[in-house]
C-alpha cells in the first residue's frame, strides 16, 4: 500500500500544476491519499483523485471558513492547521506539494508543511506554479 499526502495553496492550482499533479498521481498509483480539505488546491487535488478513482482521507482544519467540505470517503476530526499538516506528513509515504510561490516563503502553511516533510525525511515532490518538479529524498 502506498499513502500519498498533499499540501497546496488556498489560491488554487495553476494549469501547469494541475497537469503535473494529474500525471504524478497516475505515476505514484496511491492506494490512499490524504489532504487537509482547504479551499483551493486541496479541493482540486480531491477532485483529481476522485476522477482517477483514488480513495481519499480528509484531515480538515478547525477553521470552518477555510474548509472546502470535500466529498472524501474518509474523514478525521478537525484539528488546528499546524497539527493537521503534521498528521498528513506523518501518515504519508510520499508528500506532494503545490505552493503558490516559486521560492520558499515563511508565512505559508504549504511551505511550513514542505519544511516539516523535509525534516521528517519524507519523499517529497514539489510542483512549482510553472509546473517544474522539485524532487527531494527520492
Amino acid at each position: 500500500m502506498k499513502y500519498v499526502g498533499f499540501t497546496g495553496t488556498r489560491k488554487g492550482l495553476t494549469e501547469p500544476q494541475r497537469d503535473a499533479l494529474f500525471t504524478i498521481i497516475l505515476d505514484e498509483d496511491p492506494s490512499l491519499v490524504f489532504h487537509g480539505d482547504c479551499i483551493g488546491a486541496d479541493k482540486e487535488f480531491n477532485d483529481i483523485c476522485k476522477a482517477l478513482g483514488v480513495r481519499r482521507l480528509c484531515l480538515p482544519c478547525n477553521l470552518s471558513g477555510q474548509r472546502a467540505y470535500s466529498d472524501a470517503e474518509l474523514y478525521q476530526p478537525p484539528k488546528a492547521p499546524l497539527a493537521r499538516n503534521h498528521d498528513i506528513v506523518r501518515l504519508s509515504h510520499v508528500m506532494i506539494a503545490c505552493p503558490g510561490e516559486s521560492s520558499e516563503v515563511l508565512r505559508s502553511g504549504t511551505w511550513a508543511t514542505i519544511r516539516y516533510a523535509r525534516t521528517a525525511g519524507k519523499r517529497l515532490i514539489i510542483i512549482l506554479p510553472d509546473g517544474k518538479l522539485v524532487r527531494q529524498n527520492d
